[in-house]
């Protein structure tokens, strides 16, 4: 790449999986960066490290099967429009059955190494306490769901917006070796076989009915942390906390992140188990687990207490406890254009969970089209949307305007972050479900996966032909 360029520099603040995305696609269109972090000065109540997008959550980017689930197609897009995010979770996953999980020291090495030796990418480790200046007249805002205070308040004040929070997990991470593998076993759910998995790339603890009453009795019963006076705001309830949860139903466990479907106890194959945990590997050593779904804000001794009552963590090693913090999104639907820039002042986009979306790949989609507007615009260009049937245009527009506004409550607030699903695209048209060879009775189940596939067919087309015409 020519590394000589007469464009002034487009600023990005904040270093997460968004602004990593948006300074990549940014360098890579010729436009030079200036990536603004704040972490290696100032932390936050979450990170652990300063280095640029670590995952402080899961280390899952959920599935990655392009033809039947709508995370699997924005992965593929992702991939067609040369994304760094997805270069480096291939680079450095680690099995976890139908989804692409990754060693999270390795994937945030991996980005911070690309991003750091990028000849048009500045990394100026600084906090950011105010909107972007006039005079960077290409911004984009980045800072995710630990926007600083300072930040957040400039926004507040520039929007006259009310700020929304949610919160999001960090789950429990157990040393493999403490892990009792004469009562748990290898199985991924339904055996399913996924990118460098094996079909059994979970560890699973059975309960019966006893011990899982007992279990949820205690979650139930168990000290939680207060809250500081900063996390004074609603949960989301994509979410939610184990003890939440169980305290909403005792079923909700066994419907939820506690579900036995699909899996069978190689131990004891007759018995059906009640409930199961599952523990999903969490490095590439395969020497750390992470318990799926168990976000929660007990105090760290009631989480070694209870979560030692599950069968085969008796004596589990903790590596890392759960917590809780906030995440805060604006109002993007009526703040935001369609790209991404704030109504009112041109040039200064939003990018990220800060704009409303939920996920790891959702936050770097679109951190990547939020670059590729801002690149546009600064080599003269109009910016194009991408189609409405592709993974990143159903995303967009329930970002910019997808959402319901209650007739009944004009006032309300309706918008609530979301995960990229097939909900969001754009129904098919007559004819293009098609019958796959050898179904005689094209409905239920063998209909919903045409379906399926026939949305994923059209979405990887459209966004190919759109990259092409963005090149």
């Amino acid at each position: 790449m020519n590394t000589t360029t007469s464009f002034a520099p487009i600023h990005v603040i904040g270093g997460g999986l968004a602004g990593s995305e948006a300074s990549w696609q940014i360098a890579e269109s010729g436009v030079p960066v200036i990536l603004h972090e704040m972490r290696g000065v100032r932390g936050t109540d979450a990170h652990k490290t300063d280095g640029l997008a670590e995952l402080v959550c899961s280390n899952s980017f959920r599935s990655d099967d392009a033809m039947s689930n709508a995370v699997g197609v924005l992965h593929a897009e992702m991939r067609l429009a040369g994304s760094l995010i997805m270069k480096a979770a291939d680079a450095n996953q680690v099995p976890a059955g139908g989804a692409l999980a990754v060693d999270r020291d390795g994937f945030s090495a991996a980005v911070t190494a690309a991003l750091e030796a990028h000849p048009l990418i500045t990394i100026v480790r600084e906090e950011v306490a105010g909107l972007p200046p006039a005079e960077w007249d290409q911004a984009i805002i980045a800072t995710g769901p630990l926007t600083s205070p300072a930040l957040a308040a400039a926004i507040q004040q520039q929007t006259g917006a009310d700020q929304l929070a949610f919160f999001d997990a960090i789950a429990p991470i157990v040393h493999t070796h403490s892990i009792d593998m004469d009562v748990c076993w290898f199985q991924s759910r339904y055996d399913k076989v996924g990118p460098g998995g094996t079909g059994k790339d979970y560890i699973n603890c059975p309960m019966d009915e006893a011990q899982y009453n007992a279990f949820v009795d205690a979650l139930v019963a168990g000290d939680t942390t207060g809250f500081k006076e900063w996390e004074g705001t609603p949960y989301f309830d994509g979410c939610l906390p184990i003890e939440i949860m169980a305290e909403r139903g005792r079923e909700t466990l066994r419907h939820g992140p506690m579900k036995p479907m699909g899996l069978t106890n190689s131990h004891n194959p007759s018995v059906k188990p009640y409930a199961v945990v599952q523990l999903r590997q969490d490095n590439a050593l395969g020497t750390l687990y992470n318990m799926v779904g168990f976000q929660t804000k007990l105090k760290y001794g009631a989480q070694a207490e209870i979560f030692r009552l599950i069968p085969g963590l008796a004596n589990a090693e903790f590596a890392r406890l759960g917590g809780l913090h906030r995440n805060t999104y604006i109002h993007s639907p009526v703040l935001l254009d369609r790209t991404l820039a704030l109504k009112g002042r041109p040039g200064l986009r939003f990018a990220g969970q800060i704009t409303g979306c939920e996920g790891y790949v959702e936050s770097a989609s679109i951190g990547l089209l939020a670059g590729r507007f801002a690149a546009a615009e600064r080599h003269g260009d109009t910016p194009r949307l991408p189609p409405e049937t592709t993974a990143f245009g159903s995303l967009l527009n329930h970002i910019t305007g997808g959402h319901i506004v209650s007739d009944d409550e004009p006032g309300k607030r309706s918008f609530q972050p979301m995960n990229i699903n097939f909900g969001l695209f754009p129904l098919l048209e007559p004819g293009e479900i098609v019958r796959p060879e050898g179904i005689k009775r094209f409905r239920g189940k063998d209909k919903a996966i045409a379906k399926k596939k026939a949305t994923a067919q059209r979405a990887l087309a459209d966004c190919a032909n759109w990259l092409d015409q963005t090149a």
